[in-house]
């Protein structure tokens, strides 16, 4: 019978820059599982006044910043100061510390962080080890060891959320059933569990300055690709290499769609409208909504992803 066995970290990751932190650059899905948020890593060793931050990245859908900071060793005071030290130079919402092990009195300093700081600011521990089954490749587990704390700011943000209307309500039982399909037919799509109340939710694309959307607009359903980086000029950079392809998009989609510039904002867009319309508090129709948005976000997905291969083809 096959044994699931525990690796030494050093076994896998020689060195903590070099290996481990490369390694999680190029595979941020691990962290984002267990961190449970849509999350992009976009550099390595990034400066911070005299020094270097391990990662630096985005959460996908709000752009707030995640900064995370690693070891292969049991956790120290000094990466303790580092973190501090690099959650002041970069304003995260979201710091991350990985280390295999953690001390009884580290785990209580964040878990400390996480009551003494706002909602908007999140401190998490999480544990790294490698396992392994017979001779098989090792394989990375994370384990979250510290986390923002649920009878403080957790609560306190889940309270805020609380629908407060009608429509709020209807919205969020609309999304949560859309999110227990998604997970069902396109496990792929979203890491999100949390049904929102508002008329939207977002789903990564690829980018963290761009995102797919479902939304009720006041004319009735819509499928979106956003691209609303706070860089108005990247966001329009992003748009035009997609709408490049407009004819393709067209063709793949099998319809025409919408290329909305946004030229009054800082942000710009690709949409399809459900033509027959729509609206969430017509909860006889919700089985057909949901239908139609499922079906329109697979196609419109498969039509802007290949245009958005094409566009970073031509980038380079």
């Amino acid at each position: 019978m096959s044994r699931l066995r525990v690796i030494p970290v050093r076994e896998v990751w020689k060195h903590e820059a070099y290996d481990f932190t490369q390694w999680m650059l190029q595979n941020a899905d691990v962290l984002a599982d267990v961190l449970g948020m849509e999350l992009e890593l976009t550099a390595a060793e990034h400066p911070v006044g005299g020094f270097s931050l391990d990662l630096i990245g985005r959460e996908v859908g709000t752009g707030n910043v995640v900064i995370v900071e690693n070891q292969l060793e049991q956790t120290d005071h000094g990466h303790l100061g580092q973190i501090m030290t690099y959650a002041g130079g970069t304003d995260p919402q979201t710091i991350v510390w990985c280390a295999p092990s953690f001390r009884d009195e580290h785990r209580a300093a964040l878990d400390w962080l996480n009551e003494r700081t706002d909602e908007n600011t999140r401190f998490f521990g999480v544990e790294i080890t490698a396992v392994q089954i017979d001779d098989s490749r090792p394989a990375p587990h994370f384990k979250l060891v510290a986390q923002p704390n649920d009878w403080t700011k957790q609560v306190h943000a889940e309270t805020s959320a609380i629908p407060t209307t009608e429509r709020e309500v209807a919205y969020q039982e609309f999304w949560a059933e859309m999110l227990r399909r998604i997970r069902q037919q396109h496990p792929d799509w979203t890491r999100s569990v949390k049904a929102p109340k508002a008329s939207w939710m977002t789903m990564p694309y690829g980018s963290s300055i761009a995102w797919y959307s479902f939304v009720f607009t006041r004319t009735g359903p819509r499928v979106e690709l956003y691209f609303g980086s706070s860089d108005a000029e990247e966001s329009r950079l992003a748009f035009e290499r997609v709408a490049a392809n407009r004819e393709q998009i067209d063709a793949d989609f099998g319809a025409p769609v919408s290329y909305d510039p946004l030229p009054t904002k800082k942000a710009c867009r690709l949409y399809v409208d459900r033509p027959d319309g729509g609206d969430v508090t017509e909860e006889a129709t919700h089985e057909a909504l949901m239908d139609w948005f499922l079906s329109t976000m697979d196609r419109f997905r498969m039509a802007t992803q290949r245009a958005r291969l094409a566009g970073e083809s031509r980038g380079k």
